[in-house]
């Protein structure tokens, strides 16, 4: 136990800080079980953060508390995790009484600061899910909170772990196109998933700082992996003319609206046993609706995006967004001094495959780690030569294989070296969602915006 510890306390500097931190810099005994508490039990806080560390890192880790205002969920959650710690709906109460060495935040975005910097004061690393937070004041306060406390603060990126998107980077930084010059990236939401953001909280930019933030901060940190540098500067377009007061009609929620004979995005939450425990028998406590409907006037976030990102090396990247598409799925495509790589993932007519896309969506949510796995291609065309197609395994469950990895790095193998820099720090949060807000802020002003007057981070032509 007090091996697996330490290896847990290394990591913690490895991953926020991208190289290994003293153990006496932590400031806690190493032959004790890691003290662990979670704010916020929704459906990925008590799945991802909480379920799967205690069945697979029990031996390193206990959870000494749970936090949420909701009572019924926070009851769910602690039956669901399989724990019986205390609960709490205070936050700094849980921590004072329970004097955790890691606070997990999973609550909703517009809040992640708050739970980030009180959990830094108080002495403790932190563990954050993305996207670190919704605006630009949010974010300096999150900077100078860690720089004050002398605690970590790591970033939950996942999608950079997964099998497929690690061979991408390989390729590009084993110089297989040259310098990288520009980059197109395109990101399709379907009408299952996609449609699911409209229904939710993520519908108010108040609440998810918009898709640009919630979902996007994902896409972008890839990209700033991928090309290795920083984002400088921002310019973009966005609508809504899909979901919100566009819709042909409206109701109450999905489960008693008068149109669900004729709505094609009606979803019948009562056939999702989870859903209706974790969500539908709490609504009494705090109004939340897991299945509202998304055609309400209130809505006011964005259904289409597209962004032009330059960057400090002068990498120029095209970006899109589409929330209503009839696959979910990506394109990629790097062009360099010496060819051009492309990559994909769910095209279904590509690989001449017809895919149920509520069924794909519970599959990459899935984190049993029993998915089938298979082979995908990467494209790579060097000038003046003939194409090379390099078949990457590649896994559909935990986002692409990258949920397991990710905690497993932490937790098992830290200190294993890793060639492909997938860590991520408060600096990786930052200016990943940096770029969307300042997308946002670019729509709304019809300007660029360059990343350097967001926060005092200035932007560095490689990363870090």
């Amino acid at each position: 136990m007090k091996n697996s510890r330490r290896k847990f306390l290394q990591s913690v500097g490895l991953l926020a800080a991208g190289m290994v931190i003293p153990i006496s810099a932590f400031g806690f005994e190493t032959s004790k079980k890691l003290k662990v508490v979670l704010v916020g039990t929704g459906v990925r806080g008590i799945s991802f953060w909480g379920k799967r560390l205690v069945e697979h890192y029990s031996d390193i880790l206990e959870f000494v508390g749970l936090c949420d205002i909701n009572p019924g969920r926070l009851e769910f959650g602690r039956k669901h995790i399989g724990v019986h710690c205390p609960t709490f709906s205070d936050f700094e109460k849980m921590v004072r009484e329970t004097g955790p060495d890691l606070v997990i935040v999973t609550t909703k975005d517009s809040t992640h600061h708050e739970f980030i910097i009180k959990g830094l004061g108080m002495g403790c690393d932190v563990l954050t899910e993305k996207p670190l937070t919704t605006d630009e004041n949010k974010c300096q306060a999150i900077i100078d909170a860690e720089r004050k406390s002398g605690k970590k603060l790591i970033v939950g990126f996942n999608y950079r772990w997964s099998p497929y998107n690690t061979k991408i980077k390989e390729l590009l930084a084993g110089n297989s196109i040259g310098k990288i010059t520009s980059v197109d990236f395109h990101w399709y939401l379907n009408t299952y998933h996609g449609a699911s953001y409209f229904r939710r909280w993520h519908g108010l930019k108040s609440e998810g700082g918009s898709l640009w933030v919630h979902k996007a901060t994902h896409h972008f940190d890839l990209l700033n992996w991928w090309i290795d540098s920083e984002p400088s500067e921002v310019f973009a377009y966005g609508d809504l003319e899909h979901y919100g007061a566009n819709g042909p009609f409206r109701g109450d929620k999905c489960r008693t609206c008068q149109h669900r004979s004729e709505c094609d995005y009606f979803w019948d939450i009562t056939k999702d046993n989870h859903m209706m425990r974790l969500y539908v028998d709490h609504e009494k406590h705090d109004g939340y609706i897991r299945d509202n409907c998304l055609f309400r006037d209130e809505i006011d976030i964005y259904d289409k995006m597209s962004a032009q990102v330059k960057y400090k090396n002068n990498v120029v990247l095209n970006y899109s967004l589409t929330t209503y598409s009839p696959f979910e799925g990506w394109r990629v495509a790097f062009n360099g001094t010496e060819g051009r790589l492309e990559a994909w993932l769910d095209i279904p007519y590509q690989r001449g495959e017809t895919v149920d896309q509520s069924e794909m969506h519970a599959l990459e949510m899935d984190q049993s780690g029993e998915d089938d796995k298979n082979q995908e291609p990467v494209i790579v065309h060097r000038l003046w030569k003939d194409f090379e197609t390099v078949k990457v395994p590649m896994e559909r469950g935990g986002h692409g294989g990258g949920d397991m990895r990710l905690q497993d790095k932490m937790f098992k193998n830290p200190d294993i070296p890793d060639p492909y820099g997938r860590a991520a720090g408060l600096r990786d949060g930052v200016m990943s969602v940096l770029i969307g807000i300042a997308a946002r802020k670019s729509i709304e002003t019809g300007l660029p915006v360059a990343i350097k007057d967001l926060t005092d981070l200035e932007p560095g032509e490689t990363r870090g």
